[in-house]
């Protein structure tokens, strides 16, 4: 690592001696090249203090998954296969609602949460997921306003991507992004990349209650249907990392992550591999909707697929921590990937240190 980005290794350092972070790695890349790659802590947490974390462990990022998903029905878009302003019926007969494409990809379709109760065993069940959604009215006119689609945006985007193209989001991501970009990270794992996974822990034990939110709100209806999405013995279990559900359940590693956004800041081209052309990676990229987002209760800016920043970086965080997003005006990826669900304070100190650097 360069002299110069000494003060992330420290802070990062810092993390695990404070005991605020057990298990997590951390890439960056400055200017097209990678400047920093680091591993921390363990991967699981066993009574004999865990197996180390190495380069190649993969963790489950949550919403940091939902950009990755996009790009899957973005390249669509961008071959000319799927336009952004048809309606998801046009693709997708079954499916009531009249949002398009880009109301999906821009979390304004009014589909937020799954429309039918349904236990942690759905989580598996790709076809009764979608139906629901396809026969689910919408909370609010398409368009009207924003509320971020926590479980359910995977499974609007990836049956977009069936419809289409035939293959799951899944496969579509290993063959078309995953492979040629050399990225290490999917959704619905292999056998043997399970066995290389962080098991995930609570920073405190109430952190799936703070996270949900208020019972009966909008928020804890998007979060918690299906049910297991915030338990441990769900997301450490082969049903959760063997399943589709690409709104939370990518797993990665930090430096693909990194590698990806890097890509993206570079105008859709990696290693002289263009996957995206420019224009595509400028729309993806621009604010669609700036507004009130129901779900997160705040103002939120939303481009398709991901969260701009008044900074003019974008990106997205997950739940728990984990955090990817590129920084155009500095010039820099950054990607933070956790095992420790807590906030996000963590990668904030990480992105002030790298500012300092810069």
């Amino acid at each position: 690592m360069h002299a110069r980005f000494a003060p992330v290794r420290d802070c990062f350092h810092d993390l695990f001696t404070s005991g605020r972070e057990t298990g997590a790695s951390l890439a960056i890349w400055y200017d097209g090249q990678p400047v920093v790659d680091l591993v921390g802590g363990s991967r699981t947490t066993d009574a004999s203090g865990g197996e180390p974390w190495r380069p190649d462990t993969l963790v489950n990022v949550y919403s940091v998954g939902k950009p990755v998903a996009a790009l899957c029905l973005l390249m669509l878009v961008d071959t000319g296969r799927v336009d952004l302003d048809a309606p998801v019926a046009r693709h997708w007969p079954e499916f009531r609602a009249p949002a398009t494409v880009r109301q999906v990809l821009s979390h304004t379709a009014g589909l937020p949460a799954f429309p039918v109760p349904r236990p942690a065993s759905a989580i598996s069940d790709w076809a009764l997921l979608a139906g629901d959604l396809a026969a689910a009215d919408p909370e609010w006119p398409p368009g009207s306003t924003a509320g971020e689609h926590a479980w359910t945006y995977g499974h609007l985007v990836g049956e977009l991507v069936r419809r289409v193209d035939g293959r799951s989001v899944g496969r579509f991501l290993a063959e078309e992004i995953a492979g040629p970009w050399r990225l290490d990270l999917a959704f619905g794992l292999a056998a043997a990349d399970q066995r290389r996974c962080a098991d995930l822990r609570y920073g405190d034990p109430q952190w799936p209650t703070r996270a949900l939110g208020e019972p009966g709100s909008l928020r804890a209806r998007a979060m918690g249907n299906p049910t297991g999405g915030l338990d441990l013995a769900v997301l450490n279990s082969p049903l959760w990392r063997a399943a589709e559900m690409p709104a939370v359940n990518l797993h990665a590693t930090a430096a693909s992550l990194a590698r990806l956004y890097a890509g993206l800041l570079a105008g859709g081209v990696l290693d002289d591999v263009r996957l995206f052309s420019p224009e595509l990676v400028a729309e993806a990229t621009r604010v669609q909707y700036d507004g009130p987002d129901l779900v997160l209760d705040r103002v939120a800016q939303w481009t398709l697929g991901m969260q701009w920043e008044p900074d003019g970086s974008w990106g997205m965080g997950g739940i728990g921590g984990s955090s990817a997003w590129a920084d155009p005006g500095r010039g820099y990826a950054l990607a933070y990937a956790t095992a420790r669900l807590a906030e996000h304070d963590r990668v904030d100190e990480l992105a002030d240190a790298l500012h300092s650097c810069l």
